[in-house]
């Protein structure tokens, strides 16, 4: 009889002890490194304060944690808009993103755990179509870190009307459409048939320009060898007879089919004596 009381009451201290556990469990909460918590009230609403990392205590019924995320997310959003001369372009910005501790309570008020659901893709596309309105094209190629930084600029300024911090804004994708990328591949065809033609007019005056220099220097040098002739006289005509005939002479000695003659009159007196 006494064991059942003393198991009865150790019962009961049990059951007493896991209800004072839970209790005091429910009113703890942590917030973790990184993290914020904003606190519900049923009765109040949203207090302004913001609880800082750690373990802290709340009223169970009463109150609610609230718990969010300051550290830097990345987010890409896309966007179709439209240029100058009415082109019309798929970009893609990359927002690291966080929001502003201190306003947590106003953001969860206004926006609620979603803020960057509601905030983040209107105001993209807005500073982009209004940004991207002011360029041709082919502008938006050759001045795209000028474009950047104009949406940055503005990107941030309407983010901040918001309590979020944008850390970093990159254009990550560009894209024409169909019939530009078209008009666009057909000029650069024409660029290269066109510096082709111009390749090869100048490779023809090049070399009409070289035919022009040969021949006057053909011309040049036959005025030398004329007047080099007309100032030696016959000297030069006859020294040049006989420099070809000891050349001739010469290849002839080489021959083992020619046959010698003496030359002057005794040659012709040994022909007539052999003919009596």
């Amino acid at each position: 009889m006494a064991s059942s009381r003393l198991f009865n009451s150790i019962g009961r201290f049990g059951i007493g002890l896991a209800i004072a556990g839970g209790v005091a469990n429910s009113m703890l909460y942590n917030v973790d490194g990184g993290h914020r918590a904003v606190i519900f009230d049923r009765f109040q609403g949203v207090k302004p304060d913001v609880i800082g990392e750690g373990t802290h205590f709340m009223i169970p019924w009463l109150h609610r944690p609230i718990i969010f995320d300051i550290r830097t997310r990345p987010r890409s959003v896309p966007s179709i808009t439209g240029t100058k001369d009415l082109q019309t372009i798929n970009i893609t910005l990359r927002i690291l993103y966080r929001p502003k501790a201190e306003i947590l309570p106003k953001i969860f008020s206004t926006l609620g755990l979603d803020y960057e659901e509601r905030v983040l893709p209107s105001i993209t596309n807005e500073v982009l179509k209004s940004v991207v309105a002011q360029f041709d094209a082919i502008e938006l190629i050759t001045q795209r870190t000028l474009i950047s930084q104009r949406v940055s600029e503005l990107l941030t300024e309407r983010a901040a009307q918001f309590g979020l911090l944008l850390d970093d804004i990159s254009i990550t994708h560009l894209s024409f459409g169909p019939e530009f990328t078209g008009a666009v591949e057909l000029k650069q065809v024409a660029q290269q048939d066109a510096e082709k033609q111009r390749f090869l007019v100048e490779k023809a005056e090049q070399t009409r320009q070289a035919n022009v220099i040969a021949a006057e220097g053909d011309a040049r040098a036959a005025d030398l060898i004329g007047k080099a002739l007309g100032e030696a006289g016959d000297g030069l005509i006859e020294l040049r007879r006989i420099e070809a005939a000891e050349d001739i002479a010469g290849q002839l000695s080489k021959s083992r089919n020619i046959v010698y003659l003496p030359h002057g009159p005794q040659m012709l007196l040994n022909i007539s004596a052999a003919g009596q």
